[in-house]
């Protein structure tokens, strides 16, 4: 693909349609760090695994299991914070005690592998917690996915039936409302204005670029895209564009 020349990367590519099938896939089905895409699929796991009023739960935790992503967190290290709280600082704000959290109350990232297979996904491996599985390291099969798998598993979750309406429903707006930079800068920059995103960012070492969204354009079903990246040296350069222009792209294709 030209932009993987472009920007001197690897580039992840699985699109689908939801109106006619039709889907665009490229290294679809090769192995991608998920970094902070894991979020979703973990609170899916959560909400699936317990009833809404879960949400209402108090967790607590402490300075120790804050790093440098715990944004949101580290405001409530002295009283806690609610599920839903915690839902919402990992996904909508990629907090990273936050994501550990709903590791932790799932029972650790075993438990989130099992769940996926429960979605059909007999591919994504959850291995380790926030901030080693970062690291993203070339080969290793560790906290890894490919475009095709996971882009089946947030189809599944925000337009299929493996979550009740109500705790889809929650998880679709929390994904609407992405509030990072990177969610700006991503598939939200290389679709056109107005259309409605839900998405999931992700980043790690090796110059690692992750986005996998629902797209709805106005006049037509929802477009599923799931772009991740990656470059050959630990501190390779974050270049954003790539998955805009890739989003561009497959909307270009799709629509």
């Amino acid at each position: 693909m030209e932009l993987e020349r472009k920007f001197d990367a690897r580039l992840g590519v699985y699109a689908l349609a939801a109106g006619t099938g039709v889907t665009i896939a490229h290294r679809a089905d090769e192995r991608f760090a998920f970094c902070s895409t894991f979020k979703t699929l973990a609170a899916a796991a959560v909400l699936h695994g317990k009833p809404m009023s879960h949400l209402d739960t108090v967790v607590r935790y402490t300075e120790s299991d804050l790093m440098k992503s715990s944004a949101i967190t580290r405001r409530h290290v002295d009283t806690g914070m609610t599920i839903r709280q915690v839902c919402d600082a990992a996904i909508r704000y990629s907090d990273g005690t936050a994501g550990n959290l709903l590791l932790r109350d799932l029972g650790g990232p075993a438990k989130l592998t099992s769940y996926v297979r429960r979605l059909g996904d007999a591919v994504t491996r959850a291995d380790r917690t926030e901030p080693t599985l970062w690291q993203a390291v070339p080969g290793d099969l560790r906290d890894t996915t490919t475009p095709r798998a996971i882009g089946g598993d947030y189809h599944k979750i925000v337009l299929g039936d493996a979550l009740p309406n109500d705790k889809g429903a929650f998880l679709r707006d929390l994904l609407e409302r992405n509030a990072t930079s990177a969610g700006a800068q991503r598939i939200r920059a290389g679709v056109p204005r107005g259309w409605v995103v839900a998405d999931k960012t992700g980043t790690g070492n090796y110059g690692t670029l992750n986005d996998i969204a629902i797209v709805w354009p106005p006049n037509s079903a929802p477009l599923v895209i799931a772009i991740m990246s990656s470059k050959a040296t630990k501190r390779a350069e974050y270049q954003q564009a790539l998955i805009a222009d890739a989003a561009a792209y497959v909307v270009e294709r799709l629509t």
